[in-house]
């Protein structure tokens, strides 16, 4: 792990020095190390990154894809995922880092992507706050652009499955059945519906990686079933 004093190392990766150093250690700062040690962490600079990132990443596509609404929505789905930021982040070595709490820490917390990818979008939270969406942008263009090809390989079994059954006027709807374990290893069960139909399940140790588990079950029951129709 990476002593705060080597945060130095981490804003060469970025491209970017910090105003304000204390943002860029709270952005690194997990819930877990943030409780044990009653300083701020990354939750809240998190929510205000996902939100510069989207913005930044729909402007690169809006400039560089001339295609219609529906492509580049499905583009940016894919760009910003959680596996696309896990991969961005392992260029510069995110996970070295982070500040974690001891259960956090023994129980591979460095590791899990939801962590790292959180992570992740509160550094753009928190070079929006200290220097602008200029500058947010200008690290989405240098650490996340280079991949996009990369990443846009990605499955995101969410937006198969949503735009499968939009074209049957379906309605989709997930929800998280069951959550075990401690806080700092969590797993969680989600379920997706169509209409009031049970379609899939899935298990991730994420909220996020539950769905995309759950949708990937559900479109791997609807490709059995039409193999199915199709050999009767």
């Amino acid at each position: 792990m990476r002593q705060m004093s080597n945060l130095s190392e981490l804003e060469e990766k970025l491209g970017y020095k910090f105003k304000n150093i204390e943002l860029l250690k709270t952005a690194v700062t997990h819930s877990s190390y943030g409780n044990e040690h009653d300083v701020d962490y990354n939750e809240r600079m998190e929510f205000l990154g996902d939100a510069v990132l989207e913005l930044a990443m729909s402007k690169k596509l809006y400039d560089s894809i001339h295609l219609d609404e529906g492509v580049l929505t499905k583009t940016r789905a894919k760009a910003v995922c959680e596996a696309a930021l896990d991969l961005y982040a392992s260029k510069i070595s995110l996970n070295e880092y982070l500040l974690l709490g001891k259960g956090e820490e023994q129980t591979g917390g460095r590791n899990r992507g939801a962590i790292i990818a959180d992570a992740l979008e509160a550094i753009l939270g928190a070079v929006f706050l200290d220097g602008g969406f200029i500058e947010a942008q200008k690290i989405v263009e240098a650490l996340f652009i280079p991949y996009l090809n990369e990443v846009l390989k990605y499955k995101d079994y969410k937006s198969l499955l949503q735009e499968k059954l939009q074209s049957e006027k379906r309605t989709i709807k997930y929800d998280i059945v069951r959550e075990e374990g401690p806080a700092n290893d969590k797993t969680f069960e989600s379920v997706v519906y169509m209409d009031d139909i049970l379609m899939g399940r899935g298990v991730g140790r994420s909220k996020k990686e539950a769905q995309q588990n759950a949708a990937k079950d559900a479109l791997e029951k609807e490709a059995k079933n039409v193999k199915r129709f199709e050999d009767d």
